[in-house]
């Protein structure tokens, strides 16, 4: 094995047991991958629960979107997202993310998105601003009443947290 040079960065793994999923409680399950606050990034892994539709949001940054398992869309376009699929969003874009009630499985998905989340009333009103900050707080919180140990979430720019 090389040894690489102490001034060169070094690539971070997590293995998929390594940080654990938490239930929100609305029939998602989040595993938080990496953070970065000063950029607005946060990288997650998602799974939704059978028939699961989350409110209606705006994102201030742009999105991108792998599948692993399970089907999703968007009430408002016609695409089904399936396994192997690639979604991008725009900074701005506005859905509502559903999941087809008769699955057998859990949809799996990791998002990589910056900026917030801004959850929207009928009327266009936020209602709740989810960000990269908000989101390792919720996180941390979660493992912790579930009996987990602090997660070694990616924080910052590469640094361990």
């Amino acid at each position: 094995m090389t040894e690489m040079p102490p001034n060169i960065p070094r690539a971070i793994h997590r293995g998929s047991d390594d940080l654990p999923f938490v239930a929100l409680g609305d029939g998602t399950h989040i595993q938080v991958l990496q953070i970065d606050v000063d950029a607005g990034l946060w990288v997650v892994r998602t799974k939704f629960e059978p028939g699961v539709t989350i409110p209606r949001h705006k994102h201030t940054g742009p999105v991108f979107a792998v599948t692993f398992a399970g089907a999703w869309k968007y009430i408002e376009y016609p695409e089904v997202n399936v396994a192997g699929s690639y979604l991008y969003e725009p900074a701005g874009s506005i859905h509502t993310l559903t999941v087809p009630a008769d699955q057998d499985e859990m949809t799996d998905v990791w998002f990589a998105i910056y900026g917030a989340n801004l959850n929207l009333d009928d009327d266009d009103n936020i209602t709740t601003v989810i960000d990269a900050g908000g989101v390792l707080e919720v996180y941390r919180a979660l493992c912790a009443e579930a009996g987990h140990s602090d997660p070694n979430v990616i924080v910052g720019k590469g640094v361990d947290g």
